[in-house]
């Protein structure tokens, strides 16, 4: 058994943290609350947890809104990688090569439990954080994948992207999400772990799945 902390030690522990250490404290412990909580969890039991006052925390972040903007920016806005759109306006790549490497390194970027747990949470609640996503994934992202699935079906036109167009997407978007839902929120086994290639297979398959069905959908356009 170690030796006893008493109040006053803990006290000066705490007072040691230099400032930048204290945020970035603040907000990781924030990161997994609310992904373990969702964003309705008390921050009376998030200060609890962390081992520090509320008038310490309201210094850094004086509401909570405040802190569920910094866990957006650290857990969303932070990872995305202004390379993908290099990647999917890569000439020298096929269809298939953009949209499969795209998809094996967004899944590896965002798809993790913080991300997928926080994102479902939000958007059972005031989606502030979902919504805020799914609107950087449609003026980033939605117009070069669709470009890129026209390309692939020699489909030659630059109009507005359909309905169906968008529908058949968010089947490939959604499809590979719900891999790591099944494992984040639903805690199910989806393949070999012990296996490097085994999700980048489940990805590839997916993406040649949705190419093949667009080429069957749009054959006639």
């Amino acid at each position: 058994m170690g030796p006893v902390v008493t109040p006053a030690q803990s006290m000066n522990a705490r007072k040691r943290m230099s400032t930048g250490d204290r945020r970035r404290q603040i907000i990781d412990g924030a990161i997994k609350f609310f992904a373990e909580h969702g964003l309705a969890g008390q921050l009376r039991q998030l200060t609890k947890e962390l081992g520090i006052t509320h008038a310490l925390l309201y210094h850094y972040f004086p509401t909570k809104d405040a802190l569920i903007k910094q866990v957006y920016e650290d857990v969303f806005e932070a990872r995305w990688k202004p390379e993908w759109a290099g990647l999917l306006d890569n000439k020298n790549l096929s269809p298939t090569e953009k949209l499969t490497a795209f998809y094996a390194d967004y899944s590896a970027t965002f798809l993790t439990h913080d991300f997928v747990r926080i994102l479902i949470f939000s958007g059972l609640s005031d989606r502030s954080i979902s919504d805020r996503f799914m609107e950087m994934l449609r003026t980033h992202l939605i117009p070069r994948l669709i470009r890129e699935t026209r390309k692939h079906c020699n489909r030659r036109t630059r109009a507005k992207p359909s309905n169906r167009e968008l529908e058949l997407l968010m089947g490939l978007h959604g499809g590979i999400f719900y891999i790591a839902m099944r494992r984040w929120v639903y805690g199910q086994a989806i393949y070999d772990v012990t296996s490097p290639q085994a999700e980048l297979e489940i990805i590839t398959d997916r993406v040649v799945s949705y190419l093949l069905s667009a080429e069957t959908f749009f054959k006639m356009d």
